[in-house]
């Protein structure tokens, strides 16, 4: 599936969809206790674009990243990853399709403290049984600034670097998509920006697509577009986001 993206000499380009959600909820318990955190929410992802996603505290964005990135079910609707739809997959062929396809970055860094920042870099790949070109994974090590690092452990490193290990992690086996949430959460403004300084050159000069969970507006000014949600509905998008103009609308929104 794609977008279109503009017109050149007549020809309409276009962009292909990593992921998207048709009328999905999702409902956590039953009955009256039931609590809906997602309702009816369809949204595409394009490839090769950084998307934040915004909202209150229980507006149901962490959800939908969670069941976006296939980590939990939906209650209805579907959810796709490319040209595979998550809600038909076992549990088994979709834990093979998040090793290969999906890429995550969480705020506690989720590193093996008994491996080195190399071999945690380097796990997914090794549970899947497969390897890394050498070439792409000094590209990657260097680009996040970590090549220097890649035989210290976990407790060896700042947090910042911890969490470009995890970055560089999930983009090691070069997916569809990669899903990120808070992922400056745990870290000071100096290092967020030089975190996501790499997160958008990721997207830049390697095409990777990156959805963000984030409740900072200083974070979602590094992506090409910022989705606000609240009580498990989309309300609004915003086309090339700023700190300024996300802020507003986040004060607007809490209304």
């Amino acid at each position: 599936m794609a977008e279109e993206t503009g017109d050149t000499e007549g020809a309409v380009a276009t962009r292909e969809v990593a992921s998207r959600a048709v009328g999905i909820s999702k409902v956590y318990g039953h009955g009256e206790t039931a609590v809906r955190a997602l309702d009816g929410v369809s949204i595409e992802f394009p490839s090769g674009r950084f998307t934040a996603v915004m909202g209150p505290s229980g507006s149901g964005k962490s959800t939908l990243l969670h069941c976006m990135a296939g980590l939990d079910r939906v209650s209805d609707g579907e959810v796709w990853i490319g040209d595979t739809e998550l809600t038909k997959l076992s549990d088994r062929r979709l834990t093979m399709l998040r090793r290969k396809e999906v890429g995550f970055v969480f705020q506690a860094f989720n590193l093996v403290p008994t491996l080195t920042a190399a071999e945690n870099v380097e796990l997914p790949l090794a549970i899947a049984g497969d390897r890394a070109e050498r070439s792409w994974f000094e590209r990657v090590t260097g680009e996040f600034g970590i090549a220097k690092r890649l035989k210290h452990r976990p407790a060896e490193l700042s947090g910042g670097e911890q969490q470009r290990v995890a970055v560089a992690r999930a983009l090691l086996s070069r997916p569809t998509i990669v899903f990120a949430d808070e992922p400056t959460g745990n870290l000071d403004s100096r290092t967020s920006g030089e975190l996501l300084g790499f997160m958008r050159r990721s997207v830049d000069e390697f095409g990777q697509t990156i959805v963000m969970v984030t409740h900072d507006p200083t974070a979602a000014g590094y992506a090409d577009r910022a989705v606000f949600l609240s009580d498990g509905h989309i309300v609004d998008e915003m086309a090339e986001p700023t700190a300024e103009k996300v802020l507003e609308f986040l004060k607007r929104l809490g209304d």
